[in-house]
């Protein structure tokens, strides 16, 4: 039988638009965002959620001057400060994002762009380069707009340029952008493409329904901190909606890691309480501070401090935060929660991890859930489980084998549309609203979910047994 909790108060919404004036009305002189700044990457850059919302206005209003806020808008570039003022600007409009995989190929961009329909393009610095091939093979791109660039030129615009166009005419009187009201919450809000290698890239269609879901059911059972670091690219959704649409409703600041080399350097700038990862951060981090331990002669001694701090905290007595300070302070100092999604955790680092005072909380989820389907929680954490489903959903368990694991199914308010332009892709996976994850898991007797791998990875031996590689990689992780 599943153990009901008590879940946690989120404020409903049915907009992003509603979302951010929200968080306006609440918070606008807090911060909203702290990042290095792009010339001068020694200073930091402060923006309070009233700024923030203000610079969304600008970029919707020079948005509506070219005519583009009913339009496919392609997004692509390392994250940065411009880039969520693209991404909610457009998730504000009528318009649809398209978050661009910023290690695809100039072709396997053009064929995204191409695939997605979309008629503007807001890129970094680094595809700059490749601006005279887009505009030969992409004619249906009206406007390729540079985060960087420092002048115009034909369709190829400077994004500060053209947001200030756009500030001009706010200030001015212009409000064709912040007067956009749209009560259509079914309709395709954003197009993420799983991959761009092939001639025909599927696209998952995500409602802005699908997409104030996850934020909403998410708060009420995520365990969200006040000040995260924001490490995962943002053209995955797991970053894009569980991190940044969820951090908005929190009110919680976001800080952006401006490089994946750079992410201990910024735990230690910005100091953050929570940060969302995926296994493979959590395996580094967690090998980093044994090779620390074993490098200053100290790992028989953390060995011994783990018993005896968990003995203590049985006791009422928790001294964590004392017995290892100095791992804390390698993170930063005020780190107190690792949020992991994207594949399954070795239990025995989210053990590690939490008994030295960082909750590890695994979760799971899909970019056709938008994505987030299951997570652990604080007072019911199980490093050995994807933790517990969403409010909204309804998970099943299809054609289980004798162990009880079978295909796991998911229907609710974050199940996508379908794959764009690709019926038959999604008659497939999707049947009477139900969608087929094409993972492998149970549902515990506490109701928590466990995955054990993807059906396509499955090795079936000559007796029957099934066997899952990610089982194989975790024990392998016990022995390296």
């Amino acid at each position: 039988m599943s153990q009901k909790l008590e879940l946690n108060k989120a404020i409903k919404i049915d907009t992003i638009k509603e979302l951010m004036e929200l968080a306006v009305k609440d918070s606008a002189k807090e911060l909203a965002f702290e990042y290095r700044d792009e010339k001068d990457k020694e200073k930091v850059v402060k923006v309070t959620y009233e700024e923030f919302q203000n610079d969304t206005f600008y970029l919707g209003t020079a948005l509506s001057n070219i005519n583009m806020t009913s339009n496919h808008i392609a997004v692509i570039g390392d994250n940065s400060y411009k880039y969520l003022t693209v991404y909610l600007t457009v998730l504000k409009s009528d318009g649809v994002i398209v978050p661009i995989d910023k290690e695809l190929t100039s072709k396997e961009i053009i064929n995204v762009l191409k695939s997605s329909e979309s008629e503007v393009l807001f890129y970094a610095e680094k595809y700059e380069q490749y601006i005279e091939e887009f505009k030969k093979e992409l004619p249906n791109v009206k406007y390729f707009i540079g985060f960087q660039r420092e002048n115009d030129e034909g369709n190829v615009l400077s994004y500060d340029s053209f947001k200030n166009l756009g500030k001009e005419k706010y200030e001015a009187g212009d409000r064709s952008y912040t007067s956009i009201e749209h009560d259509k919450t079914d309709k395709l809000k954003m197009l993420v493409f799983t991959s761009g290698t092939t001639g025909n890239p599927k696209g998952v269609m995500l409602t802005e329904h699908n997409l104030v879901s996850a934020v909403y059911y998410g708060l009420q059972v995520a365990d969200i901190k006040t000040r995260c670091l924001s490490v995962l690219p943002y053209h995955h959704t797991y970053e894009s909606v569980v991190g940044i649409l969820v951090a908005i409703h929190r009110r919680a600041t976001i800080c952006i890691n401006d490089s994946l080399k750079n992410v201990l350097k910024n735990l230690n700038t910005f100091k953050p309480d929570y940060i969302y990862v995926v296994p493979a951060f959590t395996e580094k981090f967690y090998k980093s501070i044994w090779a620390n331990a074993e490098k200053s002669g100290k790992d028989k001694l953390l060995k011994i401090m783990i018993p005896v701090s968990n003995f203590l905290r049985k006791i009422g007595i928790d001294l964590r935060g004392i017995l290892f300070k100095s791992v804390h302070e390698a993170f930063g100092g005020n780190l107190r929660e690792i949020v992991c999604g994207g594949a399954p955790i070795r239990p025995e680092i989210g053990k590690f991890f939490n008994d030295i005072g960082i909750t590890l909380l695994n979760g799971y989820g899909i970019t056709e859930c938008s994505p987030l389907v299951s997570v652990n929680r604080e007072q019911f954490n199980d490093s050995s489980t994807v933790g517990v489903i969403l409010p909204c959903c309804k998970v099943e368990i299809r054609n289980p084998n004798a162990d009880g694991d079978g295909e796991i199914w998911v229907k609710g308010d974050i199940v996508m549309m379908g794959y764009y332009k690709e019926p038959e892709k999604t008659a497939k996976v999707l049947k009477d609203g139900w969608f087929n994850t094409e993972d492998y898991g149970r549902v515990n007797k506490k109701g928590q979910l466990i995955i054990n791998g993807r059906k396509k990875n499955v090795i079936v031996l000559n007796n029957g047994k099934n066997i899952y590689p990610e089982e194989i990689e975790n024990l392998l992780g016990n022995i390296v």
